[in-house]
């Protein structure tokens, strides 16, 4: 299951879903359940996008199985299954296990560069 964590949106329900295959936010965290490392990750993620006003969305890697990460689709519980947490930033992995505030914010402050669609022939 995804959760998208921002103040300053509307209860769930209000606004428009994002588009199937579109990451909730910039910032993504992986986690699962019975995972003591993800709530000190999620303490970490909460209070470097709260100092940025940046939202974040929560995906448990078990209970979303239509999530789908990297390169080559895999499902999140398979790609990050044993590195839980797993934050990303853009689609790029920023850290696992410990979560370093000070890489997650450089990550965050650099403005997300469009990825290039590839176009089939």
């Amino acid at each position: 299951m995804a959760h998208l964590h921002d103040e300053s949106l509307p209860p769930v329900g209000g606004g428009p879903a994002p588009a199937p295959g579109a990451p909730l936010a910039r910032v993504v965290l992986y986690v699962r359940a019975g995972c003591h490392l993800c709530a000190a990750a999620r303490e970490v993620v909460a209070r470097v996008c709260a100092e940025r006003s940046e939202p974040w969305a929560e995906v448990d890697v078990d209970a979303a199985p239509e999530v789908r990460v990297g390169p080559r689709g895999l499902p999140a519980a398979e790609a990050y299954g044993e590195l839980v947490p797993v934050v990303e930033v853009d689609g790029v992995r920023q850290g696992y296990w410990q979560i370093d505030a000070v890489r997650l914010a450089r990550a965050i402050d650099v403005e997300p560069v469009p990825r290039p669609t590839r176009s089939r022939p």
